[in-house]
């Protein structure tokens, strides 16, 4: 295999991977259940072969990784219709605190201890079993915990608190970042170019280009980041 059909083999399978990829959709990466665990692998497996394997053609490694993409989005399909093929292919979340108890039926089904059980509490913040009311082992390998209810964290509402006004936002809101102008931003917040400049004047920034960042946060105020 020449250089340059190498560098070409490369190429075509990076980006016929990445559209793929987008095609598929952001659940085969931000999920991983079973079976986008299998695709994942198979898909990757196919295009390295593809890249690199001098007797696999440019035809049939393309048409090789279309099909197994074609294959995985029909069954994506089939899981979204029914729920018994969602059953199948991904499995059922398990239930491995009830009612504050530990369910070790279903612990041994997880093929956890109760190493890995306390492990996957302490990356959800909880440090002891008899804070759970209900744990929840998710078909991604996450756990979903529900705290008693002694031990929950309080609410704006249980504590009276009125909620917060339209116009303030749920998030701080960036406004400027790298010397350019978030319009979109500013016009969500009913705001405009003029209110910006002037609010940089009065901190003593002379323009826009000298902003590296700057948002609007939660209760109003501007944070300015200057460019160093």
């Amino acid at each position: 295999m020449s250089t340059i059909e190498l560098v070409l083999r490369l190429a075509v399978s990076f980006t016929i991977l990445l559209a793929l990829t987008r095609i598929m959709g952001r659940k085969e990466i931000s999920k991983l259940t079973f079976f986008n665990f299998v695709s994942a692998i198979s898909i990757g497996t196919l295009a390295a072969s593809f890249a690199v394997d001098p007797t696999l053609s440019l035809f049939h490694g393309i048409l090789s990784l279309l099909c197994w993409s074609a294959f995985t989005i029909f069954l994506g399909f089939l899981d979204i219709k029914s729920q018994r093929v969602r059953y199948v292919i991904e499995g059922e979340p398990i239930i491995l605190i009830r009612k504050g108890e530990i369910v070790e039926d279903e612990l041994r089904k997880s093929r956890l201890d109760i190493d890995d059980l306390n492990l996957l509490l302490r990356k959800k913040n909880v440090f002891a079993v008899s804070d759970v009311e209900y744990a929840i082992f998710e078909t991604d390998g996450s756990l979903s915990v529900m705290k008693k209810e002694a031990k929950q964290s309080l609410t704006k509402k249980d504590m009276n608190i009125p909620p917060a006004t339209n116009s303030i936002p749920p998030t701080s809101t960036t406004v400027i970042a790298d010397g350019k102008i978030n319009t979109n931003n500013l016009i969500a917040l009913n705001l405009n170019k003029h209110w910006l400049e002037k609010q940089l004047q009065l901190r003593g920034v002379p323009s826009i280009s000298d902003v590296f960042y700057a948002e609007i946060q939660q209760n109003g105020a501007l944070y300015i980041a200057s460019k160093k």
